[in-house]
C-alpha cells in the first residue's frame, strides 16, 4: 500500500483495534494447530521441530508491532522470515495451513499492491497443499476452491476497506485545509474592515480636526503683526480643536464612542455642539426616540465629514443640519450655500476622500446615502437609517 495509507493506517483506532484482533487470532490459530498436531500423532522425529518452529514463528509474530506497519527493508526481512518458518511448519503439519488467514493481513498491510496480492497467492498455494494432504489423497473440490476463494475475499474486503479510508482521508484533509482557508480568509476579512473602520476614524476625526487647525494657524499667522486678539482667537481655537482630537484619537483606539457622545448628553446635543462649532445651524424635526450607539455614532461622524467637506471644499456662507425622527427611520440633513458640484462628474455622487467613508457607515446599518447638488447651487447631504432594521 502507499506510504500515505500506512501512515493513516497507524493513526487509525480501528486499524490499531483490527490489528490486535489478526494478532490475537494468529496466536490462537498456532496454538490450536500445535494442540491438534500432538493430539493426533505420536511423539515422532518431527515433533521437536514442530514445537521448535512452532516457537520461534511465535516469537518473531511478537516483534511484528515492534517494527510498525511501514514497508522498510527491516520490516520486509522480518515478514519474509516469517512467512518461511510457516512454510517449513506446513510441509512438516499440514494443520498450520489456516495461520495464513492473519499473515494475509499482515503482508496486505506492509507490502506494495502487488507484492501483497503475490504473497497472498504463494499463501493461498500452501494452504491448498496442505488441505490436499490433510485429505490423504481423497478428492474434495472444496479443497481446491475454498482457500482461493476464501483469500479472494478476504484481500477484496481489506483492499475496499483501505481505499474507502484513504478517500475518507483525503476527505478530511480537503476539510481541514478548506476549514484553514476560511479561517485565514476571515481573518484577512476582519483585518480589511478594522483597517477600514480606522481608516473612516482617522479621516473624520484626526484628519479633519489637523486640516482645521492648520486653516486657524495659517490664519492666525497672517493677522499676528495687523490683529493680535484675532491671531491668539485663532490659536486658543486650533488648541481645543487638538484637546478634542486627542480625546477622539484614544476613544477610537478603544472602539469607544466618538467624545461628543461620551458625555451622555445624547445625538442631538452633540450634533447641537458640533454645529455651533463649525457655524452652522441645527434643527431636529420629529418626536426624538431611542437610537443604538452605533446608529448615533455613525450619524454623528457622518455630521462631522459633511461639515468638513463644506468647510474645506464648498466655499459656503452658511449651512444647516436637520435631524429628522420619521416612523421608521431617523434622517440627517446637512446642507450648504456653497459652490456646489455636479454629482455625476464622480460615479455615486462621491466627492473627496470623506463620502465613501459615510457611505460605507450608512450601509454598514442598513440606511442609505444621498447627495444631490449642482453647480452654484450648494449641496445637500441626506444620511437615512432605518429604525428597525432587519438583521
Amino acid at each position: 500500500m502507499e506510504e500515505g495509507a500506512e501512515r493513516g493506517v497507524e493513526r487509525d483506532p480501528d486499524a490499531r483495534w483490527l490489528a490486535r484482533i489478526m494478532h490475537t487470532a494468529f496466536f490462537l490459530l498456532l496454538g490450536a494447530s500445535l494442540a491438534r498436531f500432538l493430539l493426533r500423532h505420536d511423539w515422532e522425529a518431527r515433533s521437536p521441530w514442530i514445537v521448535a518452529l512452532t516457537g520461534a514463528l511465535a516469537s518473531l509474530y511478537l516483534l511484528g508491532p515492534v517494527l510498525g506497519t511501514r514497508a522498510t527493508p527491516r520490516r520486509i526481512a522480518w515478514l519474509g522470515t516469517v512467512v518461511a518458518v510457516w512454510v517449513l511448519l506446513v510441509v512438516l503439519a499440514p494443520s498450520f495451513a489456516w495461520c495464513a488467514v492473519p499473515l494475509f493481513y499482515t503482508g496486505l498491510r506492509t507490502l506494495p499492491a502487488r507484492a501483497a496480492l503475490g504473497l497472498v497467492a504463494l499463501l493461498t498455494a500452501f494452504v491448498v497443499f496442505a488441505q490436499v494432504r490433510l485429505a490423504h489423497g481423497g478428492w474434495d473440490p472444496n479443497l481446491i476452491v475454498a482457500p482461493p476463494a476464501v483469500a479472494a475475499l478476504a484481500t477484496g474486503v481489506f483492499v475496499y476497506a483501505d481505499r474507502q479510508a484513504a478517500r475518507q482521508r483525503a476527505l478530511i484533509d480537503d476539510l481541514i485545509r478548506t476549514r484553514r482557508e476560511l479561517a485565514a480568509t476571515e481573518r484577512r476579512e476582519g483585518t480589511l474592515a478594522e483597517r477600514q473602520r480606522l481608516s473612516m476614524e482617522i479621516h473624520d476625526t484626526l484628519a479633519q480636526g489637523l486640516s482645521s487647525q492648520q486653516m486657524l494657524l495659517q490664519a492666525a499667522d497672517r493677522t499676528w503683526d495687523g490683529d493680535p486678539e484675532t491671531a491668539r482667537r485663532h490659536v486658543r481655537t486650533a488648541e481645543s480643536i487638538a484637546e478634542r482630537n486627542l480625546a477622539e484619537a484614544r476613544r477610537f483606539v478603544h472602539d469607544l464612542a466618538p467624545a461628543d457622545l461620551a458625555g451622555g448628553g445624547g445625538l442631538e446635543e452633540a450634533l447641537r455642539g458640533l454645529a455651533a462649532r463649525e457655524s452652522a445651524a441645527f434643527r431636529v424635526d420629529g418626536a426624538p426616540v431611542p437610537l443604538p450607539d452605533r446608529a448615533q455614532s455613525a450619524l454623528l461622524r457622518i455630521a462631522q465629514g459633511a461639515l468638513a467637506n463644506i468647510r474645506e471644499h464648498a466655499g459656503a456662507d452658511s449651512a444647516a443640519v436637520t435631524l429628522t425622527y420619521l416612523d421608521d427611520q431617523v434622517v440627517l440633513d446637512v446642507a450648504d450655500d456653497g459652490r456646489g458640484f455636479d454629482p455625476a462628474d464622480r460615479p455615486g455622487g462621491v466627492r473627496g476622500h470623506g463620502l465613501p467613508a459615510m457611505r460605507v457607515r450608512a450601509e454598514q446599518l442598513g440606511g442609505t446615502l444621498t447627495v444631490e447638488s449642482a453647480p452654484g447651487e450648494g449641496t445637500v447631504l441626506s444620511a437615512a437609517i432605518p429604525l428597525n432594521p432587519e438583521p
